[in-house]
C-alpha cells in the first residue's frame, strides 16, 4: 500500500510538473507552418461535410464549397492560432447557424482569461447605420460619454464596419438582429476590431456632439493592467503618506458562498410583483440546468395565483437558450393548446471515420444510437419528439395577458418558447427579432470538435429541428408584435425601453376595459 501510494504520488507530481512546463511554454505568438494549418483545415472542413446537419439549408451546397476553397486559398503563410481562427469564422459563418462557432484552444482560452489584454475602449451599442457609446473603458474621458454617436472609427463609418465583421460573426439563417446586438455584448466589438482591423496605440474617432456638431477627437487604447494598478494604488495606500490604511480594510473576509449563490440566482431568474397594477415581471435569462428552474417557475405561478395577477411580463431579451425541457415546461404554464416541440428532429449519420476529433464522440454516437432510428429518408430520426404533444398544465396555468420581451439575445430554446405562444389571442412579444431562428435551428447535441496540430476547437451541432413545417423557412428570427427599439437618447439615459413599452401597452389595456 506505501509502495503503490508512493508510485500515485510520484506520477501525481510528474503530471502536475509537466502541466506546469506546458502553461510556462505557452507563446500566444507561435505561428503554425502553412502545412499543419492546411492539415488542420482539412480536418474542419470534412468534419462539417460529414456531420453537420444543415450545412447547405441556408448555404447552396456550391457556393459553400467555394467558401470552403476560398478559406483553405487564405493560408498561404505561417499564422498564429488567432490569425488562423479568423479564417476559419469567416468560413463557419456562412453555415448560417447560430450553433456553429469557432473557439480557442484550451491553452489559449486560459491565456486569454488571465493575460489582460489592451482593449478598444469603447462599448457601442449597434442597430442599423447606427453606433452609440454605452460604456467608456477610459472613465477619465469627458467627451465620449456614454449615449455618444459615433460616425466613424479611423475612417470607417457605422455601415463598413458591420458590412466587413458581420462575414465573421455566426447567426441562425439570414438574421441581422442577433448580429448587431453580439456586437454590442460585452468586448466582442473589441476582439473582432483587433482581429480584423488591428489595435494601435490610439484610434480616431469621429462623433457627434450635444449640440449636434460633427467632431474628431483621439482616444487612447485602453491598458486594463494599467488601469488595475491605478486602483489598486488608490485604494490601498493612504492619500499623501504611500502607506496601506490599517486594520479593517485588510480583514475584511470573503462574500459568503450561499450569499454569492442567491444574487447569481436573483440575476438568473427573478419575480417582481406590481400588485396595485397586477401585474408581475418574470425575468429569466437562461434555460440551463443549475438554477432550480422548475422549482422557480412553481412557486412564480403559485404566486401569481395567489395575488389574482392580471398581467405577466416575461423578460427573456437576455436569454440564450438552454435545454429544452425547461423552455416547454414554462411554455405549459401559459400556452392555451397542444403543441410539439418538433414536426422533425432528425441527424444525417451516426458515426463517421472523423469521430475521433469530436470530444466524447462515442458518447455521443451511443446517445444517437439510443434515441434516433433510420427511416426512409435516409436521415436518423428522434422520433420521440416527432410524435409527442405537450398539454397545458391546469392547475397553475396562467390565462391572463402576457407579454414577451424579446432581442438579439433571445437564441435558442427560447425561441421555441417565445415561437409557441406567438399568435395566441392573449400575449404579445415586445421589442426585437430575437437571434434565434422562428422556423428551427441546429443544436440538440452539440459537441466540440478539436483540430489535432492547433487544437482550435468548435461546435458542431448534430440534430436539424424544424419546429413547424407551416412557419415560412425565411431565415429570420421571431418577430415581435409590438416593436420596441433602441434610440439615442435611450442608450444615453440608460433607460429601459422595452419595459416601459410594455407597461405602456398594459396601461391602454387596462384603459379599453
Amino acid at each position: 500500500m506505501n509502495r503503490l501510494f508512493s508510485c500515485l504520488l510520484l506520477l501525481s507530481t510528474l503530471f502536475l510538473f509537466s502541466c506546469g512546463v506546458v502553461r510556462k511554454s505557452f507563446r500566444p505568438d507561435r505561428k503554425y507552418a502553412p502545412e499543419d494549418l492546411r492539415k488542420d483545415y482539412m480536418v474542419f472542413r470534412h468534419l462539417l461535410e460529414s456531420w453537420h446537419p444543415s450545412l447547405y439549408w441556408y448555404t447552396p451546397r456550391d457556393s459553400m464549397s467555394a467558401y470552403f476553397d476560398e478559406g483553405y486559398a487564405a493560408i498561404r503563410d505561417s499564422m498564429t492560432e488567432p490569425q488562423f481562427r479568423t479564417i476559419l469564422s469567416y468560413v463557419i459563418a456562412k453555415v448560417d447557424c447560430g450553433h456553429t462557432s469557432i473557439r480557442a484552444s484550451k491553452a489559449y482560452a486560459h491565456y486569454l482569461d488571465t493575460a489582460k489584454l489592451p482593449q478598444f475602449p469603447l462599448i457601442l451599442k449597434f442597430w442599423p447605420d447606427t453606433m452609440v457609446v454605452s460604456a467608456n473603458l477610459n472613465r477619465r474621458d469627458s467627451v465620449l460619454k456614454r449615449g455618444t454617436l459615433i460616425l466613424s472609427i479611423n475612417g470607417r463609418t457605422t455601415q463598413q464596419l458591420t458590412d466587413t465583421l458581420f462575414d465573421y460573426i455566426v447567426t441562425d439563417g439570414l438574421n441581422q438582429t442577433g448580429k448587431y446586438q453580439y456586437l454590442s455584448t460585452g468586448l466582442h466589438f473589441s476582439s473582432w476590431y483587433h482581429d480584423i482591423f488591428g489595435y494601435s496605440d490610439s484610434f480616431d474617432i469621429g462623433y457627434r456632439d450635444t449640440s449636434g456638431l460633427t467632431k474628431l477627437t483621439r482616444i487612447p487604447l485602453y491598458d486594463p493592467r494599467a488601469d488595475t494598478l491605478r486602483k489598486s494604488l488608490g485604494h490601498t495606500l493612504q492619500p499623501g503618506t504611500g502607506q496601506r490604511p490599517p486594520g479593517p480594510a485588510q480583514r475584511i473576509r470573503p462574500a459568503d458562498r450561499r450569499r454569492r449563490k442567491q444574487r447569481e440566482l436573483v440575476f438568473i431568474r427573478s419575480l417582481q410583483l406590481d400588485t396595485a397594477g397586477h401585474t408581475a415581471f418574470i425575468t429569466l435569462n437562461t434555460f440551463e440546468h443549475g438554477y432550480h428552474l422548475r422549482r422557480f417557475f412553481h412557486h412564480a405561478f403559485t404566486e401569481i395565483k395567489q395575488r389574482q395577477i392580471k398581467n405577466l411580463v416575461v423578460d427573456v431579451r437576455s436569454n440564450g437558450g438552454g435545454d429544452a425541457s425547461l423552455s416547454t415546461l414554462l411554455t405549459r404554464y401559459l400556452i392555451d393548446k397542444r403543441f410539439k416541440v418538433a414536426d422533425s428532429l432528425y441527424t444525417i449519420r451516426r458515426h463517421s471515420r472523423y469521430d475521433r476529433y469530436i470530444n466524447n464522440g462515442f458518447l455521443y454516437d451511443v446517445l444517437t444510437l439510443l434515441a434516433s432510428r433510420k427511416r426512409s429518408d435516409g436521415k436518423y430520426h428522434f422520433g420521440y419528439f416527432e410524435r409527442h404533444y405537450y398539454s397545458p398544465l391546469h392547475q397553475l396555468h396562467f390565462d391572463g395577458h402576457v407579454y414577451i420581451l424579446t432581442g438579439g439575445n433571445s437564441f435558442s430554446a427560447t425561441c421555441l418558447f417565445a415561437g409557441a405562444l406567438k399568435g395566441q389571442s392573449n400575449v404579445t412579444l415586445v421589442g426585437e427579432e430575437t437571434g434565434g431562428g422562428f422556423y428551427g435551428n441546429t443544436a440538440w447535441m452539440i459537441p466540440d470538435a478539436t483540430l489535432p496540430i492547433t487544437k482550435v476547437r468548435f461546435r458542431l451541432p448534430r440534430f436539424r429541428l424544424v419546429v413547424d413545417r407551416q412557419r415560412e423557412k425565411n431565415g429570420r428570427g421571431i418577430l415581435p408584435d409590438v416593436e420596441a427599439l433602441p434610440t439615442i437618447d435611450a442608450i444615453g439615459k440608460g433607460f429601459d425601453f422595452k419595459t416601459a413599452r410594455v407597461k405602456e401597452l398594459i396601461r391602454q389595456n387596462a384603459d379599453k376595459n
